[in-house]
């Protein structure tokens, strides 16, 4: 399996709302970075979760590129909040973005992934700052 269709996968499993899917598609030793830090697929599971619960978050592809076992991906990012996230909310608002992740994938397993997201926009358009 290619590395895009890897990454396809991740992308249906987070839309699913399937954490474990989720997490099974990373090594065990697996570095996930993002706004929040980074950890293991273990320590970002309940932050998964609750992004996933509390705001309700979609992932749209509008591009992905792959070089060797390297993927870039582009997307458009809604969501709602729903459910008090953090101490913030819910606001009932809803939010779209640009994001973009980074993978690396070996052996068919994801070893690293890198996000990044405007989360001061994200926060404003949610009615959780000014």
């Amino acid at each position: 399996m290619q590395a895009k269709e890897i990454v396809q996968r991740y992308v249906d499993a987070f839309n699913e709302g399937d954490v474990d899917k989720l997490c099974g598609m990373f090594a065990q030793d697996a570095e996930i970075w993002g706004v929040l830090g980074w950890g293991t697929p273990e320590q970002v599971k309940p932050i998964w979760k609750d992004l996933i619960e509390c705001l309700e978050i979609n992932l749209k592809v509008e591009q992905m590129i792959q070089e060797g076992g390297t993927v870039a991906v582009r997307y458009t990012e809604r969501g709602r909040s729903v459910k008090n996230f953090r101490g913030l909310g819910p606001t009932g608002k809803t939010y779209e973005m640009t994001a973009m992740e980074w993978f690396e994938v070996e052996d068919g397993m994801i070893r690293r992934r890198w996000g990044a997201r405007d989360s001061a926009t994200q926060s404003r358009q949610l009615g959780f700052s000014e």
